[in-house]
């Protein structure tokens, strides 16, 4: 399909897109169609002026616009004959009477212009396969062989006029490629119109969305699903940030109890990812410790209950060793082993800085 020329609708130029999308190639111009419009206006003015340039005929088609061109750009079938016959190429009207005496064939054709309301189009056959070249189309529509015969009888029953166009076409790449291959659609092409319509209905669609979405982030917007769906995620990325974090003080942990047997100056390079001192990890050590003694105050102490300081956990060896008992989960009997190793690494460290 990219092979194929096919001139998409501007402003009201669809005789010079009819044109060119018929010939494969940037043939003819505004300009150019206009020069043959003003041609053919000369013309008609020099057939009129016969008859008298004082008869009322005359001065009446003077006043009256040109019916070859106009201002947006339409072009009269005069026109468009006239631009063909610079190829060799002319127009019969379909079923008309020279057509019926030619005894032409559809399908044996190569191509044929159609107009309805001041709009013009081509179908052309490319290599082996027709084509709508539409300019109104989003790209060339493939038409079948059994289709072709159908696509125009129901042109003529929309009102179109259609034009068999005879005569050689000037060869062009689409023709000779398709000469040795055929192309399937899968697709069909949209009107531009439609693609248009079909582009901002999406882009009102998203606005509405926006919308919506900025009024369900104000407050109590929200309904009931979203609100639990919220904070079901803040619940879950707290908890991911709680086990990163514990993953990390484990590490650092195990990492500081094997340097604790050896020199510090010596024998304790940076070898993990986070790149602990001494002081960071006893920062971390003391956050850590208060978080797990702020869970364990509202474990032991719902709220609406004050706590006796008594209650308090502590995190010395000889408190841990008051609080274990036959009641002690696992969980703590955990806390207290990485409390009692904490300490030994502390202790460890702080006897090494001194020396």
């Amino acid at each position: 399909m990219e092979s194929i020329f096919h001139e998409k609708q501007e402003g009201s130029l669809c005789a010079q897109h009819c044109l060119n999308n018929l010939l494969q190639g940037e043939y003819f111009s505004p300009v150019e169609l206009s020069s043959i419009a003003h041609q053919l206006d000369e013309e008609e003015r020099l057939r009129m002026a016969e008859g008298g340039v004082t008869s009322e005929d005359y001065r009446t088609f003077l006043q009256q616009p040109s019916g070859n061109m106009d201002d947006s750009g339409f072009f009269s079938i005069q026109v468009i004959s006239n631009a063909l016959k610079v190829w060799g190429l002319e127009l019969i009207l379909f079923n008309s009477p020279e057509y019926q005496r030619l005894g032409i064939d559809p399908i044996n054709e190569r191509s044929f212009i159609c107009n309805y309301k001041e709009h013009w189009f081509t179908v052309r056959k490319l290599g082996k396969q027709w084509f709508n070249l539409n300019s109104l189309l989003t790209g060339p529509e493939l038409i079948s062989d059994t289709y072709l015969a159908l696509f125009l009888a129901q042109l003529q029953q929309e009102g179109y006029s259609i034009f068999v166009v005879k005569g050689d076409l000037p060869d062009c790449e689409a023709d000779q490629l398709l000469q040795m291959i055929r192309v399937q659609q899968m697709h069909r092409p949209k009107l531009i119109g439609e693609e248009i319509a079909q582009l901002k209905e999406q882009r009102i669609q998203k606005t509405d969305l926006e919308q919506a979405l900025e009024t369900n982030d104000g407050p109590g917007a929200l309904d009931d699903d979203e609100e639990d769906l919220r904070r079901a995620l803040a619940l879950s990325r707290q908890q991911i940030d709680m086990e990163d974090e514990e993953a990390d003080l484990r590490r650092a942990i195990q990492l500081s109890m094997q340097g604790s047997s050896r020199n510090v100056s010596q024998d304790t390079p940076q070898t993990t990812g986070t790149q602990l001192t001494s002081e960071e990890l006893r920062k971390r050590r003391e956050a850590y410790f208060e978080k797990q003694q702020q869970q364990q105050q509202q474990q032991q102490h719902p709220p609406g209950q004050l706590s006796h300081p008594s209650e308090t956990p502590t995190t010395s060896s000889g408190a841990l060793g008051r609080d274990l008992g036959d009641a002690m989960s696992e969980e703590d009997m955990f806390q207290a082993a990485v409390t009692m190793s904490l300490e030994t690494v502390s202790n460890n460290f702080i006897t090494e800085e001194k020396q």
